[in-house]
This record gives structure tokens, C-alpha cells and sequence, in this order.
């Protein structure tokens, strides 16, 4: 997300923006799909048999063909409004190593899966509250990540808007694809 100019939302702004978004869609279809928007989340359902793989491989394809299908959208609305190409939203790493980014990742996948894992397990989670405590959670984790990694923890949202601006954060990629799969396996162990 841009960030620029005197209009520019910052940072927290940012974090709330995308807790908000996974909180409604969450409270939203959660009941139809289990609200799975991440392929690391997915990843993590599987291996807790909290999901049938074949279910699982369905909703990833479907989130990154997501992923692509809003940064084509995008992709519209930035040449029609002639913005910068910074405005898909793409993360990136310019101040730590490829190293660091990914294990901060990693980790900050790990931090967001738990607590997904946690509220919604049928001994520990509460259904009224687990849309709630994943957006604040995500909200949270995209604020402290936002000048280190820009914050990703999930290889779809971070998949279509590299496609679409390329160069670095299409060359970077793989650092989104990997580590949150990473964190969230161990998460789900």
C-alpha cells in the first residue's frame, strides 16, 4: 500500500486496514470456508488434519488465483489514475538481508498461525471472538513488520501484486512464498 504524501494513512492505519478486512470477510465466510484467505493458514489446517488435503490444495489454488485477479483490478485502476507502480502493495526488504527476512517472516507467520490455530480449536477457541482476535493479531504483526518486510505473512497477497509490479519484489518472492509456509508449519506441529 502507498504510503506517501500528507494523506498517507502510516503504518497503523495500514495494520487496521488489513485486520479489518480479514476480520469482516472472516465473519463473513467463515462459516462457508472456514474463512482460509492464506495458503500458510491452509498449509497449517492441513497438517492439523483441521482440513482434508484435497480441500486444502482447492483453497490455495483459489488464493492465489485470487491474489491475481485483485492485482489485475489493480493493475487497471493504477494506469487508469496514472499512480506509481509502488501502489500494488508489494513487499519488500531494502534494509535487512534476504537472511533475515526470511526468518522474520517466518516468524511472524508462526505468532499469526498460533493464534489462528489457537481460537479456532474446538478445547481452546471461541467462535464469537476468533475473527476478532486473527484481525487484531494480523493488524498487529503488519505494524511491527511494515519497515522490515512490509509485513506479508501470506505467500498469496504478497504473490499477485509481484507479478504485476516485477522487478525486486517479484526477484524477492520467494522469501514470501517460503517463510510463511515455514512458520506455519511449525505452528501447526
Amino acid at each position: 500500500i502507498a504510503n506517501t504524501g500528507e494523506t498517507a494513512i502510516g503504518y497503523l492505519g495500514i495494520g487496521l486496514a488489513f485486520g479489518l478486512a480479514v476480520t469482516i470477510m472472516a465473519c463473513a465466510v467463515g462459516g462457508v470456508s472456514g474463512g482460509h484467505f492464506n495458503p500458510a493458514v491452509s498449509l497449517a489446517m492441513m497438517i492439523n488434519k483441521r482440513l482434508a488435503i484435497k480441500d486444502g490444495i482447492a483453497y490455495v489454488i483459489s488464493q492465489f488465483v485470487g491474489a491475481l485477479a485483485a492485482s489485475a483490478v489493480l493493475s487497471i485502476f493504477i494506469k487508469a489514475l496514472n499512480l506509481p507502480k509502488d501502489g500494488f502493495g508489494q513487499t519488500d526488504f531494502p534494509n535487512i538481508t534476504a537472511g533475515e527476512a526470511f526468518l522474520f517472516e517466518a516468524i511472524i507467520t508462526f505468532l499469526f498461525v498460533f493464534v489462528i490455530l489457537m481460537v479456532t480449536s474446538e478445547k481452546y477457541g471461541n467462535a464469537v471472538l476468533a475473527p476478532v482476535a486473527i484481525g487484531l493479531a494480523l493488524a498487529f504483526l503488519i505494524i511491527v513488520a511494515l519497515n522490515l518486510t512490509g509485513g506479508s505473512l501470506n505467500p498469496a497477497r504478497s504473490f499477485g501484486p509481484a507479478v504485476f509490479a516485477g522487478g525486486t519484489a517479484l526477484s524477492h518472492y520467494w522469501v514470501y512464498l517460503l517463510a510463511p509456509l515455514v512458520g506455519a508449519a511449525i505452528a501447526a506441529v
